[in-house]
């Protein structure tokens, strides 16, 4: 068997990012998980709802002389999901080799402030998303005896971090617990499943949905505030998540499934 070693080599592997734009200008999760594949020799499957803030993320890998490819769609729907997986395995030539699952939404407020209605969407977005998802990817997989699943999941699935954040919370815990399932189900067929955990990261979404419960006043007392609640004095950037995932997705994390990949600079140790 090959003996891996690093730095990190994703040289031909076809990786499928769901989530690869951002939710305003800078620097995602999903849109730095994106680029850090392609620095590693991956083709990426750039797919998001937004086409606009998609084909950025691809634009920034072509101009870098990598692999990638726009795919506009609605995870959360199942026709989408099967004209996104068909179309990204016809552009390649290739099967997806790695899922990366990287949607989420969510609205502050516990349960007196969630109606059903904003429950329902947010885990069809957040849970029945990665549902569809794994059924695409899972049959080839099987028949390769290889895979490798990486799902986005937050701190906020295992701690109450100060707010109420519940649809979020909650999707985010059926997340984790959905990938502990597949995992065991599936080693037996060589496949490895896992989840990223991020804790407060600096990213543009904070400034349209948390930072508000950190201060009214401005974005920068926000992320000063946020920063302030981190052991390691500072949140983390979407770089710190990307190149966890980016070591799960190689062979270097060949013995590693069915398990979390917490960065969160020390505080769920904090909130234990």
């Amino acid at each position: 068997m090959k003996n891996p070693s690093l730095p990190i080599d994703l040289s031909g592997q076809v990786i499928f990012v769901s989530g690869g734009g951002s939710a305003g200008p800078g620097w995602s999760i999903g849109r730095s998980s994106c680029v850090t594949y392609a620095r590693l020799g991956a083709k990426v499957c750039v797919v998001d709802r937004d086409q606009d803030s998609a084909k950025e993320t691809t634009d920034i890998i072509l101009s870098e002389g990598g692999i990638a490819a726009t795919f506009i769609g609605d995870v959360s729907l199942e026709a989408d999901v099967k004209r996104l997986f068909c179309e990204a395995r016809q552009h390649f030539s290739a099967m997806i080799d790695v899922l990366h699952h990287n949607v989420g939404i969510g609205k502050v407020g516990g349960p007196m402030e969630t109606s059903v209605n904003e429950f329902d969407h947010i885990h069809s977005v957040n849970v029945r998303s990665l549902l569809l998802a794994s059924q695409e990817v899972l049959p080839d997989m099987v028949t390769r005896g290889k895979g490798n699943i990486i799902a986005i999941s937050s701190v906020a699935g295992m701690r109450y971090l100060g707010y109420p954040h519940l649809a979020y919370s909650v999707t985010k815990a059926a997340v984790t617990h959905f990938i502990h399932m597949l995992a065991q189900q599936y080693a037996v067929n060589g496949i490895r499943a896992n989840t990223v955990v991020p804790g407060l990261i600096d990213t543009p979404r904070i400034a349209t949905t948390v930072a508000k419960m950190f201060s009214e006043n401005s974005l920068d007392e926000a992320r000063a505030a946020r920063d302030r609640q981190v052991p390691l004095g500072r949140m983390g950037t979407a770089w710190d998540v990307a190149n966890a995932c980016a070591f799960l997705a190689s062979d270097a994390a060949g013995y590693i499934t069915g398990t979390e990949l917490v960065v969160d600079g020390g505080i769920t140790g904090k909130y234990a």
